[in-house]
């Protein structure tokens, strides 16, 4: 008599394995996140910069920015020209991947993380809208962030 029955595979040592590397991929991303930032703030701060407005819009599956305000002062100034060197994190490596890119793809990738970090999905259903400030000298990056929705209120009379 043969056994037809097959032991179920083991998944719970690679469930295991993957949240491990899902963990360490999460804090290097954190730690990499506060390096790029310091070293885009700094690099806008030495091009006379002192605020940077990213305005995102999405919905519909669809998102993107807008529109890039560099600022210094209260005048508005043509984005800095200059390169920096970000670093971002890679599955299951320990080490990260660096490259140098533009001030503005600096800044559209940090945007971008910010509402990844925050509200991932804002682009989804009704999506979201607003601002994401780069605040040069408070070495800061504020969002402002408006969520839309769709609200039903139901009324049922019976006279």
């Amino acid at each position: 008599m043969t056994d037809d029955t097959e032991a179920a595979p083991d998944t719970s040592s690679a469930l295991a394995e993957w949240r491990t590397l899902d963990a360490l991929r999460a804090q290097l991303e954190a730690e990499l996140f506060n390096l790029n930032k310091g070293v885009l703030l700094d690099a806008l701060a030495s091009a006379g910069v002192t605020h940077v407005v990213v305005t995102f819009d999405g919905y519909g599956d669809s998102g993107q920015i807008e529109n890039v305000e560099v600022r210094s002062g209260d005048d508005a100034i043509p984005m800095p020209e200059g390169t920096i060197e970000i670093a971002q994190a890679v599955w299951g490596q320990s080490e990260p991947d660096r490259s140098i890119i533009a001030i503005a793809t600096a800044i559209e990738s940090l945007a971008y993380d910010v509402l990844e970090r925050t509200h991932c999905g804002w682009e989804n259903s009704d999506g979201a809208y607003g601002d994401i400030t780069f605040d040069v000298a408070a070495h800061a990056i504020t969002l402002d962030y408006n969520e839309r929705y769709t609200a039903t209120e139901n009324f049922t009379h019976q006279f």
